[in-house]
């Protein structure tokens, strides 16, 4: 095994070969006086303002991943899935997943069972996440949770979305109306019992209005199919 001295950024690292490439070197503490915020801080600094932290977080600010990595094994960060970290001991509520698939499809939307839980308007318990994304991307590859994706298309993937934090990250999600609006279009896929079952529970609740229904449903193209059993309710 060899040791040796290496000079990253300004910074003195003490290393050694290892059979690992993950584990290249061990990085211990910065050796320069004054140069303030060592790199473990700033990275508990960060994972409290973002909640979960990955990979690419750290280096986007000019820190090595193999921080992550020494500080896991230190018991400094939890890994609650492969490759995302949280402070030890953090909470895990049942929407964490959404915040986990979140972090890692930004650009995901929560929609239909996972969305009408999250908001409380359905008995229906899902188990796996629902999620839509833009027409014609690529397919998500999450090895867990599992996922339900639909393909949707502008003006309708845009239209709705709200932005809740959960356990720090924030997380898109589709509005009551929006949801209940999803839910007819794609009946099919759901089931009408629970479209029918979401419009009747977002009423009853105050989650929606007439008029937020109205738009959510007339965007979706769902207006003619909707008004029926919006009328019985109201």
């Amino acid at each position: 095994m060899r040791f040796g001295l290496v000079l990253i950024e300004g910074t003195l690292i003490f290393g050694c070969c290892v059979a690992d490439p993950i584990h290249l070197f061990i990085i211990v503490e910065d050796l320069q006086q004054g140069r303030g915020m060592s790199r473990q801080q700033q990275i508990l600094e960060l994972i409290r303002k973002m909640g979960i932290i990955q990979a690419k977080d750290v280096e986007a600010v000019g820190i090595s991943r193999n921080y992550l990595y020494q500080m896991h094994r230190k018991g400094l960060l939890q890994r609650n899935a492969v490759g995302l970290y949280t402070l030890p001991k953090t909470t895990i509520t049942e929407n964490w997943s959404l915040a986990k698939v979140a972090k890692r499809l930004p650009h995901s939307v929560v929609g239909l069972i996972s969305a009408l839980s999250y908001h409380e308007i359905t008995t229906q318990i899902p188990h796996e996440i629902w999620l839509s994304i833009p027409r014609g991307s690529w397919r998500p590859t999450v090895e867990y949770p599992p996922l339900n994706v639909s393909y949707v298309s502008e003006p309708a993937y845009s239209f709705g979305i709200q932005e809740h934090v959960i356990s720090g990250v924030a997380v898109r999600i589709y509005s009551p109306a929006k949801t209940v609006a999803d839910c007819f279009k794609f009946r099919n896929k759901v089931g009408l019992d629970v479209a029918i079952e979401a419009l009747r529970e977002a009423w009853r609740f105050g989650k929606v209005t007439i008029d937020e229904l109205v738009e959510a449903a007339e965007v979706n193209r769902v207006a003619k199919i909707i008004r029926p059993y919006l009328e019985a309710i109201v």
